[in-house]
């Protein structure tokens, strides 16, 4: 029987700035997961729900982090620096490529 594919992780995705790892930082933020949880070895279905989560949640700001209120758009702007810096010490290039 093969095994379903699970996330590698955050700290283990190629940059983590990547589709997975955008709502792994987006469930810090709104406090859905611990700060220090990757989701490593999750399978697709659960980070199916915790995206379902964290969709509902942006639902309630317009999708816009300026909509946040001040402690969470602190909280945004804190994790995304850290995650683009780190994703940026891996080779991560923020311009969109044609296959993005």
């Amino acid at each position: 029987m093969t095994k379903p594919p699970v996330y590698a992780g955050l700290d283990r995705d190629s940059h983590g700035m990547t589709q997975l790892g955008r709502i792994v930082l987006d469930a810090r933020v709104f406090g859905l997961i611990a700060d220090d949880e990757d989701c490593a070895g999750w399978d697709l279905g659960r980070m199916q729900l915790l995206a379902n989560q964290v969709e509902a949640r942006w639902d309630d700001y317009g999708n816009l982090p300026s909509r946040l209120p001040d402690d969470l758009r602190a909280r945004h702007a804190e994790i995304y620096a850290r995650a683009m810096e780190n994703a940026r010490q891996r080779g991560w290039d923020p311009e969109l490529q044609e296959d993005e």
